[in-house]
């Protein structure tokens, strides 16, 4: 496979959840690629459809939840046309996934060993001595000690730290072409959270996969990600690449993020804020979903703007970005916060 040959292709996914209240567009049109070896990454605030997007691809949305629309393709099969036992075979195997928390990812009344033992076994790869061989070395390489002994250990004799590991452990298991992991280190402390990241990029580094990297950590990303999808009220808003991304975003909602990030240089003024907040998606706006808090919206804003080319590797999701304005040099005061010195 050739990098302009995509390992995963996402074309109009909808995702939406039947509420008595409403019905809510959790998951609105994303399209995306992820090519072979590329950390993508995905920000965006609580509620942007991060996490159900990588949930509709894994066919893991929860009721009421329903993927209404789209397409999702691994390795040129479209992943919604699977039944049942075929998503399983692949869920796990061609891909597979590393959940936010580790508390809830391990089962409490298992070894750990025998859950990484059966997460080898359930694609049949081979014999159970097999498994074990290839849980020790599961567990070697995520930087567990004396893994032989620790693999009779059950979930609570390990620390947060070393439960993610082995949360990690057991995505990569069967050598996944592509892992999503979906804000790995949220339940870990920073020097935790840096030395899992740093595991995480030398694993995948070291089995040229790809990997879909969700998370609200724009410091993460930074360190991390080749390419970015900033995601806002179920839509991607924007696409660059991180250099570009944070040089010049090309979308307000993606200059109001950056610019409400701590930094050493102004540590005597008060953060920016995003006034207001995300729309009811039950009853989302007609115009662009992020004009109400924008504080460049124009006219035309009251339209819904299509995602569009901005530059070499750019899309935006905004009309003004589209005409040919940037954001990098625009007065940041215009932010709740900066004001308030």
């Amino acid at each position: 496979m050739s990098q302009t040959d995509p390992i995963l292709r996402v074309r109009d996914l909808s995702t939406r959840f039947y509420a008595d209240f409403g019905v809510i567009d959790a998951v609105d049109g994303v399209s995306f690629d992820v090519y072979p070896g590329e950390t993508l990454g995905i920000v965006g605030e609580s509620g942007s459809g991060k996490s159900v997007t990588a949930l509709s691809i894994l066919r893991l949305v929860p009721p009421p939840g329903r993927v209404v629309s789209g397409t999702a393709e691994l390795d040129g099969q479209n992943l919604f046309d699977l039944d049942a036992e075929g998503m399983r075979r692949v869920r796990g195997a061609t891909m597979s996934t590393v959940f936010q928390n580790p508390m809830t990812s391990l089962n409490p009344a298992l070894r750990i060993g025998w859950q990484l033992d059966e997460a080898f076994l359930a694609h049949d790869r081979g014999t159970k001595a097999e498994a074990r061989d290839t849980t020790i070395d599961a567990l070697h390489a995520v930087g567990i000690s004396d893994a032989v002994q620790r693999a009779e250990s059950y979930p609570h004799e390990y620390s947060g730290g070393m439960r993610q590991r082995i949360v990690i452990a057991m995505g990569m298991i069967n050598n996944p072409q592509l892992l999503i992991a979906d804000e790995p280190t949220t339940a870990l402390d920073v020097t935790i959270q840096a030395q899992v990241m740093e595991l995480m990029v030398g694993l995948i580094e070291e089995h040229d996969m790809a990997l879909i990297l969700i998370t609200h950590n724009m410091g993460v990303v930074a360190n991390m990600c080749g390419r970015v999808l900033v995601m806002y009220a179920g839509e991607i808003v924007e696409e660059a690449l991180i250099d570009d991304l944070f040089e010049d975003p090309r979308h307000p909602y993606t200059w109001a993020l950056l610019r409400s990030l701590p930094s050493i240089e102004d540590v005597d003024k008060r953060l920016p804020a995003i006034e207001g907040f995300p729309p009811d998606m039950a009853d989302k706006p007609a115009g662009c979903r992020f004009a109400e808090r924008c504080p460049f919206a124009e006219e035309v804003c009251a339209n819904h703007p299509p995602l569009a080319e901005v530059g070499e590797q750019r899309k935006s999701r905004c009309w003004v970005a589209q005409r040919g304005e940037h954001f990098a040099d625009r007065d940041v005061s215009l932010l709740r916060g900066e004001v308030l010195e």
